[in-house]
């Protein structure tokens, strides 16, 4: 088993824990996820730590349920244009070579899957193949997944990525998402599959 296959298995893991957690919560709280929701969105809380102590002393919920309910509510709360925006502040000059990337992997096919978490954003097609980082304010580090192929110059390897991709390419300019960036976007879509 590979590091990435023990990670995806802990994830796994951890999707079921939380499952279990989320089914037993209105046995163990009084309330569904759902309505300790509502109860929340009631409420204004600056910290992750006042809405966990609000649950804990007004509604007598346990440590561990309060922060999932809070982490939870919170995860909901910022939606994908967020996160994106989030990461671009500051560096909106590196939108044109982001939205070029989108583009182009978006036109692989309708199984492309794009997911912005709070650094960075996954390209997914059963797996994930690239990942899209604004490293700094100039550059953006496109990470990619092709096993079994040479590093270049400008195709290095995965550096800060480590084994979530294989590939790392630097990008200053919209005018670096050219064929050649194409070809192995193209290569890392096509070896996600299999």
């Amino acid at each position: 088993m590979g590091e990435s296959d023990h990670n995806y298995e802990k994830i796994m893991i951890m999707d079921k824990a939380l499952q279990t957690m989320i089914n037993n919560m209105p046995a163990k709280t009084g309330k569904s996820l759902a309505e300790w929701k509502t109860v929340l969105k009631q409420q204004t809380f600056t910290k992750h730590s006042e809405a966990v102590n609000f649950l804990k002393k007004e509604h007598s919920v346990t440590h561990g349920f309060a922060n999932t309910i809070v982490t939870l509510s919170k995860e909901e709360n910022t939606s994908n244009d967020d996160l994106v925006t989030n990461q671009y502040k500051g560096k909106e000059t590196l939108l044109p070579i982001y939205e070029s990337l989108l583009s182009m992997v978006s036109a692989f096919g309708d199984d492309v899957t794009i997911t912005p978490k709070k650094g960075s954003v996954s390209i997914i097609r059963k797996r994930q193949f690239a990942l899209i980082k604004p490293a700094t304010k100039t550059r953006i580090d496109l990470g990619l997944k092709i096993k079994d192929k040479p590093t270049t110059t400008r195709l290095e390897n995965s550096g800060p990525f480590g084994t979530m991709c294989t590939h790392r390419v630097r990008l200053e300019n919209a005018t670096e998402v050219d064929t050649e960036l194409k070809e192995w976007l193209q290569e890392a879509y096509n070896k996600s599959v299999s």
